[in-house]
């Protein structure tokens, strides 16, 4: 593999950040980009480019038959002014676990992160310094080749690009509404629901759409043989706090497996909770409510870090929680990764890549 080519080493001007970062609607000036080639021994030409638009031939494998992959990840302003972004060797080792599932070539794990930690150097002046805020960082793999036949590609492009973002909820560190949903399934066992890849969120949006047609931020997905146990929420994990565990739903190939998830079960069990992956129905659920009993859910991704349930909707059965405030175990999740994430604490876990 050859080193990785920079246009520029230098900021040609002063980044001026948007006084309101909205999610996603804004990037940095340099992408990371490489080419594969199945006919020239595979992943050749690695870049850091300025960012252009993409020339792409209408017959290009991505858009007929959906081989997409990509990622979510970020980089911090740290307090003591280092530069740091947070477990990105498991986001590589996803992403490299969905492209085998999808006949898709993987990225040297090396070569991924110095590709990560030269293009944040390089663009370190747009990672925001406000509470809260970060750059989000998202590499993408797609198929290029000009073919139409239903076959893997033999030509891909990969590619990672970098946006400033403030909180994913506006509002603030607030409580969600979240609908069930049992019309609609979103990936099963054997399929695709563990890949990182883009026809799971496609798939998704139909749902997403009448809930918030109903009020609600996001779905809660059920499985898709049963439609009886809980697995995810569109973009996060999901875990309930009972009175005697803390309960989140097993990998079973159908349920992406998330970094936040994996590092917050790490912190439940060392902070030495009943810590516990296995089925949940979503009637268990009811009926825990219903009782009156301990009851606190919530959400684990890289956007949103975690996201307390305000109220819970499931056929005719409404379960209310806080309106106003998240919940006692999501409001210590939350601070905990967060203090690590911006330096305020001791990263005991080894969690964070420095970069500077």
């Amino acid at each position: 593999m050859e080193n990785i080519v920079i246009e520029t080493k230098k900021r040609e001007s002063k980044v001026q950040l948007p006084e309101n970062l909205i999610f996603g609607r804004t990037f940095t000036d340099y992408v990371f980009e490489m080419t594969y080639d199945s006919n020239l021994g595979g992943w050749h030409t690695p870049i850091i480019k300025k960012l252009s638009n993409l020339e792409l031939s209408p017959a290009a494998m991505v858009l007929h038959y959906g081989q997409a992959i990509f990622e979510g990840l970020k980089a911090f302003n740290l307090e003591d002014r280092r530069i740091a972004i947070f477990r990105p060797d498991k986001n590589i080792e996803r992403m490299n676990n969905s492209a085998e599932r999808l006949c898709m070539p993987k990225v040297d794990p090396e070569v991924f992160m110095d590709a990560l930690i030269q293009l944040v150097k390089l663009e370190k002046d747009w990672i925001p310094t406000k509470a809260g805020h970060s750059l989000y960082i998202r590499p993408v793999m797609f198929a290029t080749d000009p073919f139409l036949g239903v076959r893997p590609g033999e030509n891909y492009k990969f590619v990672i690009m970098l946006s400033p973002v403030g909180p994913y909820y506006p509002e603030g560190f607030k409580p969600v509404p979240i609908m069930v949903t049992d019309k609609y399934v979103r990936a099963a066992a054997k399929g695709v629901g563990a890949c990182k890849c883009a026809g799971n969120y496609a798939s998704s949006l139909l749902a997403q759409r009448e809930a918030k047609k109903e009020g609600f931020s996001q779905v809660l997905w059920l499985d898709a043989i049963e439609q009886k146990f809980i697995e995810e929420v569109g973009t996060m994990n999901i875990f309930i706090s009972l009175k005697d565990e803390v309960v989140t739903p097993k990998l079973t190939g159908s349920i992406l497996p998330g970094v936040t998830r994996m590092s917050v079960i790490q912190m439940l069990k060392d902070w030495g909770l009943n810590m516990v992956e296995r089925d949940i129905s979503i009637e268990e659920v009811a009926e825990t409510y219903k009782k009156g009993e301990p009851l606190e859910i919530f959400g684990t991704g890289t956007a949103a870090v975690i996201s307390s349930l305000s109220k819970l909707k499931y056929k005719d059965l409404l379960m209310k929680f806080n309106d106003e405030e998240a919940g006692e175990l999501g409001t210590k999740l939350y601070k905990a990764i967060t203090d690590i994430q911006y330096g305020r604490v001791e990263d005991k876990y080894g969690w964070l890549k420095y970069i500077e």
